[in-house]
């Protein structure tokens, strides 16, 4: 049996200034830094004492203080992999939100999604991140281990879970899984007839 949690971190100073995340290094708000405190306390809840853990985060600073937490509470390191950063917006990050919507240029409903470019200069396409987010996890599940908590970013968790359901890079064109901030999906394998399980996805019970 394995389980992955995946969080994706709560309230950075970016939302509330409302500029562009991205790879810009915000960090948690007081209300953000209370969030993963809830975080952590929930994931220690559904762990049972003894049970391998490890915790595995995105290394920009505010996932890596959510992770933090949880690494703490459970008294393991905690392991930083670039590849489960948000996707880069280039040009656009730490500047309002207001700029990029201004030059965004949405992706066709059909056609080439993955390598869409959207109008910012050193932006990533979707399927850049979606390709750095499944080469984590292919790492990620080759290692034993029975619970993996996993920090990223909204838009890169639909790529977490992508990836441990199987569905080919080429398709995740157009999928979307939708996870609050502060939120934890969690995902199951059983040891009998190995099926990659979805269980819950953005669940925010924990935030009160």
């Amino acid at each position: 049996m394995r389980s992955l949690y995946v969080v994706a971190h709560p309230e950075a100073t970016h939302h509330v200034e409302r500029v562009v995340g991205g790879w810009h290094d915000s960090e948690l708000t007081a209300a953000g830094l209370s969030a993963a405190a809830s975080i952590a306390g929930a994931l220690r809840q559904r762990v049972p004492e003894g049970e391998g853990v490890e915790v595995v985060s995105s290394d920009l600073r505010r996932a890596r203080q959510t992770a933090q937490a949880a690494a703490d509470l459970f008294g393991v390191p905690l392991l930083l992999e670039r590849g489960l950063r948000e996707k880069s917006y280039g040009e656009a990050e730490g500047r309002p939100q207001e700029w990029l919507d201004r030059r965004f240029v949405p992706p066709p409903a059909a056609g080439d999604r993955m390598g869409h470019h959207e109008g910012v200069a050193g932006a990533e396409t979707r399927g850049e991140c979606a390709r750095r987010v499944y080469d984590v996890m292919d790492a990620l599940l080759r290692r034993p281990c029975a619970h993996q908590i996993v920090v990223t970013h909204g838009f890169a968790l639909t790529f977490v879970v992508a990836a441990w359901i199987k569905m080919p890079y080429e398709t995740v064109g157009s999928v979307s899984f939708r996870a609050p901030s502060g939120s934890i999906t969690v995902l199951r394998e059983d040891d009998f007839f190995h099926n990659r399980q979805v269980v819950s996805l953005g669940d925010t019970r924990h935030l009160g």
